[in-house]
């Protein structure tokens, strides 16, 4: 796996890392409110992404499962645990006065990062909503000389002492912090600010070692199976074959290409199972069109006819059997799980790059082939 190319991302079942699913739910408060459901589980996901990848993970994904569930996967992780602290159940964050009494939570919360404060020392810096910038400018105000506690979900992550009253919702914390801490603070900080209560159900983690023997052995049974198909091919159609060989070729580049160029693909291990279903799919289509052309040949067209016609009536079958594999990939991305949206992935790009070079490239090398070939016809 060391040399396989870095513009690729691999995925968690091929690189290793850990993986964990949640479940949200909306507190009463916000519900009746009337807030809408699914734009809070968007917006707690997108934060959760951004934590992470502004903690050294821009691999990590955040996916929606089902209806309310979110899963995440870090690939690469040597310190699960130092990772789940920062996902955690970042439901919950509380603003204490000295009384231990909850005056503020998370929902007034805007942002929160890691700073320095006037002697460069690590400090902590976070901004508040309006309301929530008033809530805190009176509770600091009657509360100078004593401490203002923030947990979360239940465990203190700081107690400051008020050194006087904070208005206008930019709060800065100091204290003996190390740039680790503060970083970390922030972050957890930010992660309670979270609309949404997550409990956590599925926790797992898989093995780099399992992912290098995984890839070695998927592409080894795909590189058999692809020169298999091809030898089958050259054997079955002789020339035409050579041709759709050559269209098979400029087809598995086009999807490593695709993989790698668009935003967001990991490879995965159902996504080479993927792969190697639309290699088959591109040469079904090729079987199609060569069939076709084989048929308008013995009704007598001239070679060009016939490979015009056999294309224009091939193409409208691939067409339509292509289509509904593709919206079956749309309804597996939608509901399935990270494994199961990564074979949904490759084989939605593998019958756009098969349908390109079955209908597109065998076509114009097809053309070409019937004019040199002229009145003496081509054979299939």
């Amino acid at each position: 796996m060391d040399n396989w190319p870095q513009s690729i991302a691999l995925g968690l079942d091929l690189k290793g890392g850990v993986y964990v699913e949640y479940e949200a739910t909306m507190s009463d408060e916000l519900r009746e409110e009337g807030n809408n459901f699914d734009y809070l589980l968007q917006n707690t996901m997108d934060i959760i992404a951004k934590r992470l990848t502004e903690k050294g993970y821009p691999e990590a994904t955040v996916s929606k499962v089902g209806v309310s569930g979110i899963r995440v996967e870090i690939p690469d992780v040597t310190d699960p645990a130092a990772v789940l602290d920062l996902i955690g159940s970042p439901a919950k964050l509380e603003f204490l006065d000295s009384d231990g009494n909850v005056f503020m939570d998370g929902s007034a919360l805007q942002t929160a990062y890691a700073t320095k404060d006037e002697n460069s020392k690590p400090a902590i810096s976070f901004t508040l909503t309006k309301e929530g910038a008033n809530i805190f400018g009176d509770m600091t105000a009657k509360s100078i000389g004593k401490a203002i506690t923030i947990q979360l979900d239940g465990n203190v992550l700081m107690s400051p002492t008020v050194q006087s009253a904070i208005y206008g919702g930019q709060v800065l914390v100091t204290g003996s912090f190390t740039e680790e801490q503060a970083q970390n603070y922030a972050l957890q900080l930010q992660s309670g600010a979270l609309p949404l209560d997550l409990r956590q159900d599925k926790l797992d983690t898989i093995s780099a070692t399992l992912g290098v023997d995984a890839l070695g052995t998927s592409v080894k049974a795909a590189i058999i199976g692809i020169l298999l198909v091809m030898l089958i091919m050259l054997v079955r159609y002789r020339l035409a074959g050579l041709v759709a060989d050559w269209a098979l070729c400029i087809y598995i580049i086009l999807l490593f290409l695709f993989i790698a160029v668009v935003p967001g693909i990991q490879l995965t291990l159902p996504g080479i199972a993927g792969i190697v279903l639309t290699i088959g799919m591109a040469v079904d289509a090729n079987v199609l069109i060569y069939e076709r052309i084989r048929e308008e040949l013995h009704l007598g067209l001239s070679p060009l006819a016939a490979v015009k016609a056999g294309f224009e009536r091939a193409t409208i079958s691939i067409t339509d059997s292509n289509l509904t594999t593709i919206i079956a990939t749309v309804i597996l991305y939608q509901f399935g799980t990270g494994p199961i949206r990564g074979f949904a992935v490759t084989l939605s790009l593998g019958i756009v790059a098969s349908m390109f070079t079955a209908i597109f490239v065998s076509r114009a090398i097809f053309e070409y082939w019937a004019r040199k070939c002229g009145p003496k016809g081509i054979s299939i």
